[in-house]
């Protein structure tokens, strides 16, 4: 799985991921242009530039389908992820109700692997659960149940604050999806100490959506930018949006950056982001420190 884009090794997995991954939840009711065509055309230019990560999960609507009938011919270019916890129910952008059971997991990796056409995946993650459900669910034993029985080769968790310092501490994960921009640093510190730890870190919202891609939520995040006078920061030419990516690469313990989009013209974008590297160090911390005094600071590590 060789690549011209920069490439990190995804903690313990030894896996060789791209910098850059491939998120795909992107399939909505409002999002008419998202059909397995234009899928296709984007997935496929992600792989013919060597992205080989993609991550997607149970409830992503037509995603697990889509990926299984046509990038089949194509497994060997690509690590895949998927999450489970998910039922069938209809997905409000692409989250269902979650059910955090033995049975459940045993159900939805049985059913993902039918859709994806596949024995197994590389990576298995709970999508969110609470350590409250772990627990309750005896969630890590039906993973490692999986685990043994050959279906996955790896586990992990997807998770925030206030859950993720427990569940770090029970070093039962081999990888941890967590949430992290210069939007969105409450988690700065954490990735570097699960790191460390030897968890492999895939940021998930890592361009924050994109400013021309953002939801209303995440456009209250876009303002913290102004807030803390980034653009001051930018280079002549450069969109915010990369700008935020290239903070989220810059970050020594972020493994790989799952961003998905419909459109090719973005995914371009992305690809010549990431090929242009990180931010300087110069820049990176007048950045910190500008977010540091417009309020938007870090969780401290405990």
């Amino acid at each position: 799985m060789q690549s011209s884009l920069p490439t990190a090794i995804l903690g313990r997995t030894d896996l060789e991921v791209t910098r850059l991954g491939f998120g795909c939840a992107l399939w909505r009711e409002d999002k008419p242009q998202w059909t397995p065509e234009q899928a296709i055309k984007v997935w496929t230019r992600a792989l013919d530039v060597g992205i080989n990560f993609f991550d997607t999960a149970y409830d992503y609507v037509f995603s697990e389908e889509w990926i299984g009938w046509s990038l089949q011919p194509r497994y060997g270019e690509f690590y895949l992820a998927t999450k489970s916890g998910c039922t069938d129910s209809r997905p409000t952008f692409n989250n269902s109700d979650h059910v955090w059971t033995r049975d459940n997991l045993l159900r939805n990796i049985e059913i993902s692997l039918r859709r994806l056409n596949r024995d197994n995946v590389d990576i298995l993650q709970l999508h969110n659960a609470t350590t409250q459900e772990i627990k309750e669910g005896g969630l890590v034993e039906a993973l490692m149940e999986i685990k043994e029985q050959g279906l996955v080769k790896w586990i992990g968790s997807s998770t925030t604050l206030p859950d993720l310092p427990e569940i770090l501490s029970w070093n039962a994960f081999d990888v941890m999806q967590i949430p992290y921009s210069a939007l969105e640093r409450q988690h700065e510190d954490w990735i570097t100490k699960a790191a460390r730890q030897g968890v492999g870190i895939i940021i998930r919202g890592g361009v924050a959506q994109g400013e021309h891609n953002a939801r209303q939520e995440s456009m209250d995040r876009w303002d913290v930018f102004s807030k803390a006078g980034l653009d001051e920061l930018l280079d002549e030419g450069e969109s915010r949006s990369s700008f935020v990516l290239r903070y989220t690469l810059s970050h020594p313990d972020s493994h790989t950056v799952i961003v998905g989009t419909t459109s090719v013209e973005h995914l371009n974008e992305n690809i010549n982001t990431v090929l242009k590297g990180p931010l300087s160090q110069s820049v990176y911390s007048e950045a910190k420190h500008r977010m540091d005094v417009a309020g938007h600071t870090v969780d401290p590590v405990n």
